[in-house]
């Protein structure tokens, strides 16, 4: 594998573990501002933080096996 490919898997793990960075802040928001009203969301905010760590995960375990050589 090329550096440059090395750099581009390496920039999808950063933009999954954004992403499940996002979801994570979403459920944060809840808990501190609006636990009371908004509680019935937390479930499917659960879900989506949950489906982005996966995908960070994966992404992750690609890039590692790659940079392995």
């Amino acid at each position: 594998m090329t550096d440059d490919e090395l750099k581009m898997l390496k920039k999808e793990v950063s933009s999954k573990k954004r992403i499940a960075t996002d979801w994570a802040s979403k459920i944060h928001d809840v808990v501190e501002d609006t636990l009371w009203s908004d509680y019935r969301n937390l479930p499917e905010l659960a879900e989506q933080a949950v489906a982005a760590c996966e995908e960070w995960a994966s992404a992750k375990a690609k890039y590692d096996e790659a940079a392995k050589g």
